[in-house]
């Protein structure tokens, strides 16, 4: 058995191979050579590709004379291997690895489309051997050579708007590629469940390039020559947008998609693709989900600036769930609410400065409507409790008044926020309260404003002034009037207005008995924060009492003002 294994040859630190000298330098020069060098009969090689498999085959290959099944699976580690361990005819003219293997690769124009999808998916092991000796891109030709066959390949290499005048174009490999074949996908190639007609969104050749990496994605994109800025095609950019998707889909299962970086270059090939053929191809709805999907592989900032640029424009046909993108995407930091308030934000300045310098009456119905879109955002964004008030504010007040007809929807925001943060301190209460406009309040919402336990003193008689500047002052407006025409009124009491005293900071109410109705409901509402300020005040000169009893025994106490 010794003479038989005399060599013992370690595999990239992982296996040892315990083999005969004679059979293994056979045919290999390589070998042959470290041999020759190595006083000891244990030989370390490192790098080798495929690792211990792609050196197993390789030995029953020298084992068996020079014979070994080559298959599409297989071609591409043995390719490399041979070049690695030169098998080549200087060692046999007739039996040796890397001829064996050439041979087999001058048939890949004739391999079906699975075959060609099998070999491109076995370079993935050993993408960087394969890529520096050409199979990656003999390849992707082959593999684009088929797509020609049953697809027009220059719609996907030149522009939507601008089709190529060539009738063969031709990729960045030099491939040129004939268009005048059926369009039709043949049943060898179509899945049974695809038999029908397909959909426009989506080539017939999507599904199964998903199953690749996004090494060799990013060389077909550029072999095409449509990658990063150079992306002008719509069915490109609706290919990586379904692989991105699938890879997405795949995380949640807890598939993965092995970190972000080496998407990011291919979420940025179709940022700039969607950009390129703007609105004609997607609504607002499909730009929300190409911002969903994209977010996830952490795309540049300038491919992210000019996504949110096209969705800002066109935010009037958003919808509330558009709005809701989840703030769990990339980059979000590690203090990350529900909802990416932040994003929602910028796209709302985008909309208000594309339509604030139109002063006409459509750019102003949008305001409105979009205006009344936030308000529902803002009411299904307060519950969250890392939302903090300056973002709360961020949102309320990055509309001008002007889109809002009423603010009960903005109260009805900040009640539920004061709901669900009860530990708010009394600024933070009074700062959230000043994205409301008090005389755009209805009466009723006033009226509950009032009766809110949450609301600060201070604001609740503000939004109440408010209601009683707007109530009536001329003489012909009171019923009672009306009723009794000859009535006189006193001149002193017209125009009768709510006075603060400044020494106690409660409002009187002159004359209250001339209003009636709804009218009586604020004048009640009224004494009502009158007796609640009177209140405060009295514990407040408590205190003050208090603490000038401690301050005559001890002189080093601070003093309360």
């Amino acid at each position: 058995m010794s003479q038989l294994c005399d060599i013992q040859i370690h595999v990239n630190g992982h296996q040892t191979f315990f083999l005969n000298e004679q059979t293994i330098t056979k045919y290999s020069e390589r070998l042959k050579k470290i041999i020759k060098q190595e006083s000891r009969r244990v030989i370390e090689i490192k790098g080798f590709p495929g690792g211990p498999t792609g050196f197993e085959l390789v030995s029953r290959f020298c084992y068996n004379n020079g014979r070994i099944k080559i298959t599409v699976s297989n071609v591409s580690l043995l390719h490399c291997c041979s070049i690695f361990l030169g098998m080549t005819d200087t060692v046999s003219s007739t039996n040796n690895l890397l001829q064996q293997t050439e041979l087999f690769l001058e048939g890949m124009f004739y391999w079906s489309w699975s075959d060609i999808i099998a070999s491109l998916k076995s370079c993935e092991s050993i993408f960087k051997y394969a890529y520096s000796c050409g199979l990656v891109e003999k390849f992707i030709c082959a593999l684009l050579a088929k797509i020609a066959q049953h697809s027009d390949l220059s719609l996907i290499i030149a522009s939507p708007s601008t089709p190529s005048s060539s009738s063969s174009p031709e990729t960045s490999y030099g491939c040129r590629f004939s268009c005048t074949s059926t369009k039709t996908t043949p049943e060898s190639i179509i899945k049974p469940s695809c038999s029908s007609s397909p959909s426009p969104s989506k080539a017939w050749w999507f599904d199964d390039l998903t199953t690749l990496s996004p090494a060799i994605i990013e060389k077909i994109i550029k072999g095409l020559g449509a990658y990063g800025a150079e992306n002008n095609s719509l069915i490109l950019t609706r290919f990586l947008l379904h692989y991105l998707k699938g890879c997405v889909q795949a995380q949640g299962k807890g598939g993965g998609y092995g970190g972000n970086g080496s998407y990011s270059g291919l979420a940025d090939t179709a940022v700039h693709g969607v950009i390129f053929i703007g609105k004609c191809s997607f609504s607002c709805r499909k730009l929300f989900w190409v911002l969903r999907i994209v977010s996830n592989f952490g795309i540049s900032k300038d491919c992210r600036a000019g996504l949110e640029k096209m969705i800002g424009g066109m935010l009037d046909e958003a919808t509330l769930d558009d709005l809701l993108v989840s703030g769990q995407g990339y980059g979000n930091g590690h203090d990350r609410g529900v909802y990416d308030v932040n994003l929602v934000i910028r796209l709302i300045r985008i909309f208000v400065n594309s339509n604030s310098s139109n002063n006409d009456l459509v750019g102003s119905q949008k305001l409105k409507k979009f205006g009344r879109l936030i308000d529902k955002y803002l009411g299904e964004i307060s519950p969250d409790q890392k939302l903090k008030v300056p973002k709360f504010l961020g949102v309320a007040e990055s509309l001008p008044d002007s889109a809002r007809e009423c603010f009960d929807g903005v109260y009805r925001a900040v009640d539920i926020y004061l709901e669900s943060h009860p530990t708010l301190s009394f600024k933070e209460r009074s700062e959230l309260c000043r994205c409301l406009n008090y005389k755009k309040l209805t009466l009723e919402a006033s009226k509950y404003l009032a009766k809110n336990p949450k609301i600060p003193p201070n604001v609740a008689i503000q939004a109440l002034m408010s209601q009683h500047s707007k109530l009536p002052t001329k003489d012909h407006e009171f019923p009672y009037q009306q009723s009794d025409p000859k009535r006189k009124i006193d001149p002193s009491t017209k125009n009768s207005q709510v006075v603060l005293h400044n020494g106690a900071g409660a409002g009187v109410i002159d004359d209250a008995e001339r209003f009636s109705g709804e009218n009586e409901n604020v004048r009640l509402n009224l004494q009502t924060m009158q007796r609640r300020v009177r209140e405060l005040e009295e514990v407040c000169r408590e205190m003050k009492g208090h603490m000038h009893k401690l301050v005559r025994h001890d002189r080093n106490l601070p003093r309360l003002c």
